[in-house]
Formats: C-alpha cells, sequence, structure tokens
C-alpha cells in the first residue's frame, strides 16, 4: 500500500470527490457518507436505486458512533467480536444517518474493515461510504482494470492495491434478529 495514495484519496475525499478502493473481496466505491452530491454521483454511475441504501466502512468501531444504536449489550458484543472482519451489520441509525445512506430502512449496514487499504483511508477521513464497483447487474469489479472498463474517466480517483482473499462481498446480518441477509463469501487461496 503506497501512503500517497491514501493521501491523494484522502484530500479528494475531503473535497467532495468520489473514489474506488480495493476491500475484502472486490472494489468498493466510495465517498464521505455527508456528502449528498457524492452518494448520488455513486448511485448514478451504477444505476443502483437510492431506497435499497449503502454500506459504511471504518477503521474502528468508534468512527461508527455516530451512525448506529446498539439495541443491547449482548447484540454489541457479538457484532464487535467480529471486527475487525468481513462481516457486515445491521444496526438501528441514529438521526446522524442522511435519508442517502439509509435509503428506506430504520436500520444502516456497517463494518469494520481489516483490509489495509480501508483502513488506511478511514484512519484518514473517517467513516466512508462503501459499496461494490460495478453498474447494477453485473459482477463486482475485482481489479484496478476492470473498475476502469466499468467507469472510465467518471471517477475522481482510483486507489490501486490487491483486493482481500475472499471469493464475494462480505457477509450481512441482521443485528437485532441474527438473520444472514447475504451469506459470507469463502476464503481464496
Amino acid at each position: 500500500m503506497n501512503r500517497w495514495h491514501i493521501s491523494t484519496a484522502a484530500r479528494i475525499l475531503s473535497t467532495g470527490g468520489v473514489i474506488s478502493y480495493p476491500t475484502e473481496a472486490v472494489y468498493g466505491l466510495g465517498c464521505l457518507p455527508e456528502c449528498r452530491e457524492g452518494v448520488y454521483r455513486i448511485l448514478g454511475i451504477k444505476k443502483r436505486s437510492v431506497e435499497k441504501g449503502l454500506i459504511l466502512v471504518a477503521a474502528t468501531p468508534e468512527q461508527l458512533v455516530r451512525y448506529v444504536t446498539y439495541p443491547d449489550a449482548a447484540i454489541r458484543a457479538k457484532v464487535l467480536s467480529t471486527w475487525p472482519g468481513p462481516v457486515t451489520w445491521l444496526l438501528p441509525a441514529t438521526t446522524a444517518v442522511p435519508d442517502w445512506i439509509r435509503g428506506c430502512h430504520a436500520s444502516v449496514a456497517v463494518r469494520v474493515s481489516a483490509h489495509p487499504v480501508v483502513n488506511a483511508l478511514c484512519s484518514k477521513v473517517g467513516a466512508l461510504v462503501s459499496t461494490s464497483a460495478n453498474p447494477e447487474g453485473l459482477p463486482p469489479a475485482r481489479t484496478l482494470s476492470k473498475v476502469v472498463w466499468y467507469f472510465g474517466d467518471t471517477l475522481d480517483y482510483i486507489v490501486p492495491g490487491d483486493v482481500g482473499g475472499l471469493s464475494a462481498p462480505t457477509e450481512i446480518r441482521d443485528a437485532s434478529s441474527g438473520a444472514i441477509l447475504r451469506p459470507g463469501p469463502r476464503t481464496l487461496c
């Protein structure tokens, strides 16, 4: 991981930019969660409905405190026991979560990532929007060249790097019910 790329991406994010970056399994598209214009750019280039909602990723659980609440201590312990790692949790959203992140839901999907690029970016700028780098209906990009093929010059920056060793995007679980909404990936050798 090159610090220059992280610093450049952080500067672009802090001025409202939209970037792509490697995550645990695929390249993601991201911006700062409070950047309405950035979120709507992402939704537009993906052809994704705002009603679906988006994931927020962070370097630490503390970066998510303003966005989520834990229904009780047992759920909090269960969620925190999986982080950092490839499990995304649906948790009740606070009033700080804009509707362009929540979509039509009362919850928000969040993850503390162990991927070094995600962790470095979030350490610089805080929590980020994270959605797979692909137009709706097409497979997520697993390489920088695929990101470029999908999106060309519609992005402000692409952080180069390798995706993690997972075969598919991270598992999504509902923290309150325990339901698995998207099954977890397996590790690639």
